[in-house]
C-alpha cells in the first residue's frame, strides 16, 4: 500500500490511512480501493505480443511461397526489422536460411543475399523455397497458398522434409537435419511451414554449417583465452559488473546458441525483477565460484560479448543487442556500425576498425568508442529507435533541425509565449533566456496553479499535444522541490532514498478526439490519462536515487540507471501491460538532467508524446520535442535555485482529482 505523502501531513494518522486506502482511479474517486466486483476495463487475452504472433503466423501461413511467408515471420508482419530476426538465429539454422533462401544479416551471405537481413536475400535456390506448407505440429498439415507442394509427406526430389516456425517468444526457428521436430524443443505460435530440401541443399548446408562451427569454435577459444588472460580478479570484476547492469537496466532478453539469457518477468536466467543479485539461478552469480575451465561455451560468449557492449557506452548498449545471439561476430558487428555512424561525425579523434572480431581486438574497439562517444554527444544528438514487438533499440546520430523541428519548436514557442511571462523569443532557447531574466514568477501563483513552474509544465505539456497532434502528451518531475533541497543540504541519502511515488508527478493532457480509442467515454479517457501518469510517478521514483552517492540503502533500493538519450518507438502496444491497455503505439520520451544545488540529476524530467495509431513519430518530431523539454528542465533548474536561495515550490496539482477534472469533468 502506498503510504499518505507529506502533503498529508495537516490529517489525522487515521484520517490520512483512510485517504490512503480510497481508489486513486479518476471515474472511482471517493470509493474504496479494490471494491469494484469486477475489472473496469477488460484487455483481451490476446491483446498486444499474442495477438501479434497469432496475426503474423496466420499471415505467413497464406502466403503464396517460401520467400514471401519467411519474410513475414522475419518482420513479425512488418513490425521489426528482419536484421533482427536474422541475428537471433543460432548457426545452424543461420546456414539453413542463408542456403534455403539466401537470407543472411552477413555482408556477403551464401546464398547472395543483400546482407544485413535488409532485403529480399537471394530468393529460393533449387526449387526448396517454392512449398509452402503448413500445419500442427504432429506433421498432419496440409497445402496452403499457391506453392507446388504435392501434398505428399516427401515430395519428389526430397532429401530432408525441414521446418521453419514461429515460437511464442517471437523467434523465427528453423528446423535443420541434425534435430528433431519443431514440436518437441519449441512452443510454437501456430504450426510449421513444411521445406523440401534437395541433396544440393544438404550439400551446401553440410559445407556451411561446418564453416559455421569452425568460426564459432575458434571464437569460443578465443574468448576463453581473454578471459584466462584477465585473471580471477578481473573476471570478478565483469561478473560484478554485469550483474549490475542486469539489475540497473530496462528489460532485455538475449541467445547463445539455443540458451536465453534475460532479466525479463518470469524467464529470468539473470538478476533483474524476479533474480535477486547473488540468487544461485542467475547465470552470472552460479559462475563466480567455478573455475573457467568448467564454464560452457555458451556462458564464455554471454559474460564476454556483454562486457565489449557495456564498455563501449555502458549498460543501455546491451539492449542494441535486444533479441540477437551473443557471439564476437555479431558484437563486432554492431561496433562496427557505431563506429560507422560516428565516422560521420566532425572533429574529434578518429576510431580505426577492429583488426578482427577477436575478443582483445574487439575490446580496444569498444573503448575507442566509449570515448569517441563523450566527444560526438558534445556536438551532435543521439537517440534510440526501439522497436517495441522485440524490444531491439538502435542508436542513431541525428542530423541538423530542418525546417520541420524549427516549424514545430515556433508553433509551441508562440503558444507558451501567450500563456507565459518567457519574453518574445521564438526558439526554447529565447523563451529559457526570457523565464531566466526574471525567474521569480515561477515560485509564485500563476495561472490559477500555485506556481509558475506548475503552470509551465501544463502549458508546455498542452501545447505540445496541438502542435505534435499527438493523442497524448506529459511531463513529470519532483512534487517538492523544497523538500529535495532540504535533504540534499542535510545529505540524508537514506530519506530520499525513502520517498514513495507520490512524492513525484506527472501532468498528462490527452486530446480530445482521443476518448475514440476508449468507447469514447471521458470517464476512460481521464482513467487511462491518470494511469499513465502513474506510471510516470514511478518512473521518476525508479530513475531519481541513482543519481545518488551510493550509500547502502541506495543501494539496496530497486532503481535504474537514470536516461539520458531521447528516443523514438515504434509498434510499443506490445509487452508492457500499461502501453497495451492504454494502446501505446508510437512514441517520443525525451529525458532531461536539471541541477538541484550544483548536482545534476539525469532524468529528472522528461516530455512524452504518444498516439495510439496513424503516422509514426520522425526524426525532426524528436529533435523538437527535445527542445520543448529542454525547456522544462531548465525552468525546473531555474525554480530550484529559487529554492535553494529560500522559496518554496511545490506541485500540489496533477493527482487524480485534477485529471478527472480536466478531462471528464
Amino acid at each position: 500500500m502506498t503510504l499518505p505523502t507529506e502533503r498529508d501531513a495537516g490529517l489525522s494518522r487515521k484520517a490520512a490511512m483512510a485517504k490512503a486506502r480510497q481508489s486513486r482511479r479518476p471515474s472511482r474517486l471517493g470509493r474504496r480501493a479494490g471494491s469494484a466486483p469486477e475489472p473496469d476495463y477488460v484487455v483481451a487475452d490476446d491483446a498486444g505480443f499474442p495477438g501479434l504472433l497469432k496475426r503474423t503466423w496466420e499471415r505467413a501461413s497464406a502466403a503464396a511461397d517460401l520467400p514471401s511467408a519467411v519474410e513475414v515471420l522475419l518482420t513479425l508482419d512488418g513490425h521489426v526489422p528482419a536484421d533482427v530476426q536474422l541475428r537471433a538465429l543460432p548457426a545452424p539454422e543461420e546456414c539453413a536460411l542463408d542456403v534455403l533462401l539466401g537470407r543472411t544479416w552477413r555482408a556477403a551471405g551464401h546464398g547472395g543475399g543483400e546482407g544485413a537481413g535488409g532485403g529480399p536475400g537471394g530468393g529460393s535456390r533449387t526449387g526448396s523455397g517454392s512449398a509452402v506448407r503448413t500445419g500442427p505440429a504432429d506433421g498432419t498439415g496440409s497445402d496452403t497458398g499457391t506453392g507446388t507442394g504435392t501434398g505428399e509427406e516427401h515430395p519428389a526430389g526430397t532429401a530432408f522434409l525441414g521446418e521453419i516456425g514461429l515460437n511464442t517468444s517471437g523467434r523465427v526457428v528453423v528446423r535443420v537435419p541434425s534435430k528433431e521436430p519443431l514440436a518437441g524443443r519449441e512452443e510454437l505460435v501456430g504450426g510449421v511451414l513444411r521445406v523440401p530440401w534437395s541433396g544440393r541443399d544438404l550439400a551446401e548446408y553440410r559445407a556451411a554449417s561446418l564453416r559455421g562451427a569452425e568460426r564459432l569454435g575458434e571464437s569460443d577459444a578465443d574468448c576463453r583465452k581473454w578471459l584466462a588472460e584477465a585473471g580471477p580478479e578481473g573476471r570478478r570484476e565483469m561478473l560484478e559488473r554485469l550483474k549490475e547492469a542486469a539489475l540497473r537496466t530496462a528489460p532485455f532478453v538475449l541467445y547463445s546458441g539455443d540458451r536465453q539469457y534475460t532479466n525479463f518477468r518470469d524467464q529470468n536466467t539473470l538478476t533483474g525483477k524476479t533474480l535477486w543479485p547473488g540468487h544461485p539461478d542467475c547465470a552470472l552469480s552460479s559462475l563466480a565460484p567455478v573455475p573457467l575451465d568448467l564454464w560452457s561455451d555458451s556462458d564464455v560468449r554471454m559474460v564476454v560479448c556483454l562486457t565489449l557492449l557495456v564498455r563501449s557506452a555502458g549498460f543501455a548498449r546491451i539492449e542494441e543487442a535486444n533479441g540477437t545471439q551473443l557471439t564476437t561476430d555479431h558484437v563486432a558487428h554492431l561496433l562496427e556500425h557505431t563506429r560507422r555512424a560516428y565516422e560521420g561525425v566532425p572533429g574529434g579523434t578518429r576510431v580505426a576498425p577492429a583488426a578482427s572480431a577477436g575478443a582483445a581486438d574487439l575490446a580496444g574497439l569498444a573503448e575507442a568508442l566509449g570515448r569517441r562517444r563523450r566527444e560526438v554527444t558534445a556536438g551532435v544528438q543521439l537517440y534510440r529507435e526501439i522497436h517495441g514487438p522485440l524490444m531491439h533499440k538502435v542508436e542513431r546520430v541525428a542530423g541538423a533541425p530542418g525546417e520541420g523541428a524549427r516549424r514545430l519548436e515556433a508553433e509551441l514557442c508562440a503558444r507558451l509565449r501567450e500563456r507565459l511571462p518567457v519574453g518574445d523569443g521564438d526558439t526554447f532557447d529565447g523563451l529559457a533566456a526570457g523565464a531566466g531574466a526574471a525567474p521569480g514568477w515561477l515560485a509564485e501563483p500563476h495561472g490559477g496553479y500555485g506556481s509558475g513552474l506548475e503552470s509551465l509544465v501544463h502549458e508546455t505539456v498542452s501545447a505540445a499535444t496541438e502542435v505534435f497532434a499527438a493523442d497524448f502528451a506529459m511531463s513529470r518531475g519532483m512534487r517538492s522541490l523544497t523538500a529535495l533541497v532540504a535533504a540534499l543540504r542535510a545529505e540524508e541519502w537514506p530519506r530520499i532514498a525513502e520517498w514513495d511515488t507520490p512524492h513525484f508527478f506527472c501532468c498528462v493532457v490527452p486530446a480530445p478526439g482521443a476518448r475514440r480509442y476508449f468507447g469514447d467515454s471521458s470517464a476512460h479517457l481521464a482513467d487511462m490519462a491518470w494511469s499513465m501518469s502513474a506510471r510516470m510517478q514511478y518512473n521518476s521514483w525508479h530513475f531519481l536515487v541513482g543519481n545518488l552517492p551510493k550509500v547502502p540503502e541506495v543501494e539496496a533500493r530497486d532503481y535504474f540507471v537514470p536516461p539520458t538519450l531521447p528516443d523514438i518507438a515504434y509498434h510499443s502496444d506490445q509487452h508492457h501491460h500499461g502501453h497495451v491497455a492504454a494502446k501505446v503505439r508510437f512514441s517520443i520520451r525525451s529525458p532531461q538532467a536539471v541541477e538541484v544545488l550544483g548536482r545534476t540529476f539525469g532524468g529528472f524530467v522528461d516530455l512524452r508524446l504518444l498516439r495510439c495509431e496513424g503516422k509514426p513519430f520522425d526524426e525532426q518530431d524528436l529533435l523538437a520535442a527535445h527542445r520543448a523539454s529542454g525547456f522544462v528542465a531548465k525552468a525546473t533548474s531555474l525554480a530550484a535555485a529559487l529554492v535553494a536561495d529560500g522559496a518554496d515550490v511545490e506541485i500540489g496539482t496533477f493527482d487524480s482529482q485534477w485529471h478527472w477534472d480536466r478531462i471528464a469533468g
